[in-house]
């Protein structure tokens, strides 16, 4: 895939997953350039480790270059991409990248509707303590790599998220494919849930027969019907349902939890967790079976995730001021919204109120039932209008259609607030003592956490 490429320029290179990919190539010696609309933190890291990076997408930052780097959301007609097809300059898709990196190590690919971040950090940093000397590729940050990604010995084990939403992720063919649940997201690309169901059967058909496996959640029934239908080593795990590995004797303590790993119905170990939650108990067990199927035992993995703090943008604290708490998370679909908030409940605030950014028009109009019954775990629910992620509108879909499906299926306190940007300045207005304040979606409804902070410091 990158053979005869040194120079390679990566447009849009301060998105989470971008930026990781970059910073492994850096780390393998091959010249590194990117742009970006605008600064970031990512992007500064990128020039302190060795990149070039540009602001703006202007044609002559191609110039010199063997291979250009996209996702998705780079469209064709980008000045960049525009200028590379008329140099003849090869034009790589960022799970083209991911696919060389983990197709070329033991690679460990996690992949999933939600929880793919959190199980990669977490597996990230048992491999890490336990000695095992990976390479982490990251879609989130995370604080023990001070960023989303490091590299390790080579052709040793990798680990690194297997993006679903465009099907790119059947370009990898690890060592371990890590499925934590399969559900109806992305349907805008896969049209149907059967199409879903085969996109995720052919990922977990695509580690070897002989010496691979599939580690996937037995607690979600649409993983149980493919693993039935495949021929693959199957490791199973679960709370709730039959599995080779279970959680059990879960307990919540204040903003973390607690479990026992349990196979065969003995109990291997416990593992103590800083971050709360059931959803979060079922990423930490993949990620301890992963460990274990490396050659790791539970007390290195215990280890690792006793300093595991989560990943950026996941249950993400971003202050606690006045005695509110102000917590920020990445959760975009009804099904992460509503374990987000029971985690949440788990901590027992005095108030738990939601301020909710829909992500992308096609989602909010399939799901918007699904949405409108997510949030009951709220006392108090605030919605904006819709983060079009690059999107074209869709008439009468705004943030007031999930506003109207919540009013009909609840009934609880909701308001909408049509911008973002307002939604800080009301919230201080009514924030009081014990409360929990989080902001969820995809879009940038995380500088509303920074802005509340700074407006409760007043």
């Amino acid at each position: 895939m990158l053979q005869g490429i040194h120079k390679i320029h990566f447009i849009g290179i301060g998105g989470a997953g971008m930026s990781a990919l970059a910073h492994i190539l850096v780390e393998q010696g091959y010249e590194v350039s990117g742009s970006d609309l605008k600064d970031s933190p990512i992007a500064q890291k990128l020039i302190a480790h060795g990149a070039k990076v540009m602001f703006g997408h202007k044609a002559e930052n191609v110039n010199g270059v063997d291979a250009i780097v996209v996702s998705s959301a780079i469209p064709d007609n980008n000045p960049e991409v525009v200028a590379a097809k008329a140099l003849g300059i090869k034009k790589l898709h960022r799970s083209d990248i991911n696919a060389a990196l983990v197709n070329s190590s033991k690679g460990i690919a996690v992949a999933g509707a939600h929880g793919k971040t959190t199980t990669t950090s977490m597996t990230g940093i048992i491999l890490k303590d336990g000695g095992v000397n990976p390479t982490i590729v990251i879609g989130g940050e995370v604080d023990y790599l001070e960023g989303n990604a490091c590299l390790g010995e080579k052709g040793g084990w990798l680990v690194s998220e297997a993006d679903e939403s465009d099907g790119s992720f059947l370009k990898l063919h690890p060592r371990i494919a890590v499925v934590t649940n399969v559900e109806d997201d992305h349907l805008d690309h896969y049209g149907t849930m059967e199409n879903i169901r085969k996109a995720f059967r052919q990922f977990i058909e695509n580690v070897d027969k002989e010496t691979g496996c599939a580690i996937v959640c037995f607690d979600n029934e649409n993983i149980r019907n493919i693993a039935a239908e495949t021929d693959r080593h199957i490791i199973s795990y679960a709370i709730d349902h039959d599995a080779d590995y279970k959680a059990a004797n879960i307990k919540a303590e204040g903003a973390g939890t607690s479990f026992d790993v349990v196979k065969d119905g003995s109990v291997l170990g416990r593992i103590k967790l800083n971050i709360p939650g059931r959803h979060n108990v079922l990423d930490a067990l993949a990620a301890v079976v992963t460990g274990i199927t490396c050659g790791l035992d539970v007390e290195k993995a215990a280890k690792g995730l006793a300093r595991f703090h989560g990943a950026k943008r996941r249950f993400d604290t971003k202050a606690r001021i006045k005695d509110v708490w102000i917590v920020d998370d990445y959760a975009h679909h009804p099904t992460e919204i509503a374990t987000t908030l029971r985690a949440a409940r788990q901590t027992e605030p005095k108030r738990l109120i939601c301020a909710f950014q829909p992500h992308r028009y096609s989602r909010t109009k399939l799901l918007a039932k699904e949405f409108g019954a997510a949030f009951a775990g709220a006392d108090l629910l605030i919605l904006t209008d819709v983060y079009a992620a690059g999107e074209a509108p869709i008439p009468g879909v705004s943030g007031e259609t999930i506003f109207a499906e919540v009013v009909e299926l609840t009934g609880q306190k909701v308001s909408y607030i049509e911008k973002r940007e307002d939604v800080a300045p009301y919230l201080k207005t009514i924030a009081q003592p014990g409360d929990l304040i989080i902001t969820m979606g995809a879009g940038d409804i995380w500088k509303t956490g920074e802005e509340l902070a700074e407006l409760l410091k007043e």
